[in-house]
């Protein structure tokens, strides 16, 4: 049964890519999304939910198709929130909660400027996956838990930047121990949890659930990774990346 799920799976694939939406019927359509099923292992109460998941997997498909005939730089695909609408993906797959920024006022810290007439020569562009700074593709599933991936990845590639090596650690940690739950959160929180924790331990030894367990004290000990503090630029602000003398707030001991 795998090997023909996996066989179908296959099809559908090269199908996927040979075809769009303007030449797919409604048998090709539904024989494309059956495989979809099959490969994310979705199941659904009734088949009014089924066929209902049904019509917007057929308008997300026509959005991938049409962006993919036109001129981009980079080609959609199907993946496990093809049968939700964007508002849906929005509202349960997004953890990351700003409200707590928007009013924020950043202070001017020197040590991340640079000085009058200075110049900064840096690169058009950088991609950290080439220099082994970003781990693995993560998935969050109904948790809520954007908020810790971002943190998380974040300290990773930064200990990759700092030591040369890459560790994948624990987002669960931060479910279980600072949260204590599923749901919305601020990243900046987060970091400020790690440093008083004096570190995180690594998702190999506190691996993810996508549920909120009791905090594990014997691995919350397990301090692999730490950080002395973190910094907030404004948003949207390119210069002050560079240190060109935007505003930014440093925290503890920047």
């Amino acid at each position: 049964m795998g090997t023909v799920a996996l066989i179908i799976i296959l099809f559908l694939s090269v199908f996927f890519i040979s075809c769009s939406s303007s030449t797919r019927s409604e048998y090709e359509m539904k024989l494309l999304y059956e495989g979809w099923l099959v490969e994310h292992h979705k199941n659904y109460n009734d088949l009014f939910e089924k066929d209902k998941r049904y019509e917007i997997f057929k308008d997300n498909l026509k959005y991938i198709d049409e962006h993919n005939a036109g001129n981009h730089t980079y080609q959609l695909g199907l993946n496990l929130f093809a049968d939700l609408t964007v508002d849906e993906y929005q509202n349960n797959d997004l953890g990351f909660n700003p409200l707590s920024k928007m009013n924020m006022t950043y202070k001017v810290s020197s040590r991340y400027m640079l000085d009058k007439g200075e110049e900064l020569k840096l690169p058009n562009s950088v991609d950290w996956r080439e220099k082994g700074a970003v781990t693995h593709v993560k998935n969050q599933g109904k948790c809520n838990s954007s908020w810790a991936f971002t943190t998380i990845a974040t300290i990773e590639s930064l200990n990759k930047i700092v030591t040369g090596e890459l560790i994948s650690l624990s987002e669960q940690e931060l479910i279980d121990c600072y949260r204590k739950g599923c749901g919305r959160d601020d990243p900046v929180k987060a970091f400020e949890f790690i440093i008083l924790n004096h570190g995180i331990d690594t998702a190999e030894d506190y691996p993810y659930r996508a549920v909120y367990s009791k905090c594990d004290l014997s691995k919350k000990k397990k301090k692999v990774v730490s950080i002395n503090g973190y910094v907030l630029g404004p948003f949207n602000n390119e210069n002050a990346m560079k240190g060109g003398g935007g505003k930014a707030t440093c925290y503890w001991r920047c």
